[in-house]
């Protein structure tokens, strides 16, 4: 790297607003961390010990419970990305060039 973009990277380093981004980016990937373990290890939990609500026929068909609610797992887990993403794509994205615009001058 050049020394200016070293110094451009202690600045922002260094600067308050980058430890705000920083922040509130580790917490809501760690809120959203969390939901997605819910889920899941609900999910788990109610395959362990709640087979039968799983197994019910939803019609009188062949189709049971589970298979709508796993379903719902997984689209749980590309919604809660879709979050994030969308999140850093336009907040975090906008603060992070505020920040290396205003420490280049």
């Amino acid at each position: 790297m050049s020394i200016e973009t070293d110094r451009l990277l202690e600045r922002v380093q260094s600067d308050p607003q980058f430890h705000e981004l920083v922040r509130r980016r580790s917490r809501l990937a760690w809120l959203l961390t969390a939901l997605m373990i819910v889920i899941y290890f609900g999910f788990v939990l109610t395959i362990a010990y709640n087979k039968e609500f799983l197994a019910q026929s939803l019609s009188g068909g062949v189709t049971t419970v589970g298979i709508p609610v796993g379903l719902g797992v997984i689209l749980s887990a590309f919604v809660l990305t879709g979050i994030y993403v969308a999140r850093a794509n336009t907040a975090f994205d906008d603060l992070t060039k505020q920040i290396i615009e205003r420490l280049k001058k």
